[in-house]
């Protein structure tokens, strides 16, 4: 992955060189740690791609998981859902691997890819849809809620059919257990793990159990979410449990670590879910979430 986005940030180079644009700060590997964001960090609703490229310049984010509503609409998806499936099913490859250069001129690598149309609901045309968007975008994975054994089973199967691996998130079903079927369906399945909600769900789950099950199975972890939610909160999006970092249960700073002394290669992914300051912005926000992991890794 990390040979890819230096390719990237290198060609974007040439091509932006004019406009004197600094990158001497965009990659953010961190002692050996990658660390990246989803685009639901910038702004969850929005569905313009130029805002969020835009979004990734101001942060300085060169590597992104990149959610589906955050693209499909510029490409011409319509409003109405009733009609998403059909276009899914009959939107051009070239659409994705053209939108794939506009973040690459920008010196943005996509990672992952994360369209909402892999759930038990939606047609098998879109779940292929969402394998072969993955491969054009160069992604290394989709990523996917989990979901129900037969419904697995279904993604498993267009997974392997277009060599494509799967990251499947968690929520407050997040478990030392939560994944094995999925890991045990195929060997295309992998574990996103979003080590908020894991502390959110409360339990079994400690500190201790997070960092042990990583330690168990960083090989078959795609990537880390990062937020810091409270122990044992039921999400309450009115009033949220997640906290500005360091101010929750979750061990963030102990994770980065873990992933640094262990030389773990996923990604570790700022999710923003925290409210916004009085004052701040988003960019802002996603920018302090980047120097919490540096003081994390640099000391």
């Amino acid at each position: 992955m990390n040979s890819r986005r230096n390719f990237i940030k290198k060609s974007s180079l040439i091509t932006l060189g004019t406009l004197n644009y600094n990158f001497s700060s965009v990659i953010k590997n961190i002692n050996g740690v990658d660390i990246s964001v989803i685009t639901y960090s910038f702004n969850p609703g929005v569905e313009d791609m130029n805002v969020i490229i835009q979004n990734c310049i101001d942060s300085g984010s060169d590597n992104i998981e990149l959610m589906g509503n955050h693209i499909e609409r510029s490409m011409g998806m319509p409003r109405s859902s009733r009609s998403h499936a059909e276009w899914r099913a009959s939107i051009s490859m070239k659409e994705f691997k053209n939108l794939k250069k506009q973040f690459q001129d920008q010196g943005i690598n996509i990672f992952a890819y994360k369209p909402y149309c892999m759930n038990p609901n939606n047609k098998d045309e879109e779940i292929e849809y969402a394998m072969k968007a993955t491969k054009a975008l160069g992604a290394d994975y989709v990523t996917a809620e989990l979901t129900s054994e037969e419904n697995t089973k279904r993604i498993s199967y267009y997974a392997e059919k277009n060599n494509v691996n799967v990251g499947y998130h968690a929520h407050l079903q997040a478990s030392d257990f939560a994944w094995d079927f999925a890991l045990n369906d195929s060997k295309n399945n992998f574990i996103n793990l979003d080590i908020g909600h894991y502390i959110a769900a409360g339990k079994k789950n400690t500190k201790e159990t997070l960092l042990k099950f990583i330690e168990k199975n960083h090989a078959k972890i795609c990537s880390l979410h990062l937020k810091d939610r409270q122990y044992a909160k039921t999400l309450n999006v009115i009033a949220t449990d997640n906290q500005i970092w360091g101010e929750g249960d979750t061990p963030i700073t102990e994770v980065l670590r873990l992933v640094r002394d262990n030389s773990y290669k996923f990604t570790s992914t700022i999710e923003l879910e925290y409210r916004i300051p009085e004052g701040s912005n988003r960019i802002k926000e996603v920018i302090k979430c980047y120097d919490y992991c540096k003081q994390a890794l640099i000391s």
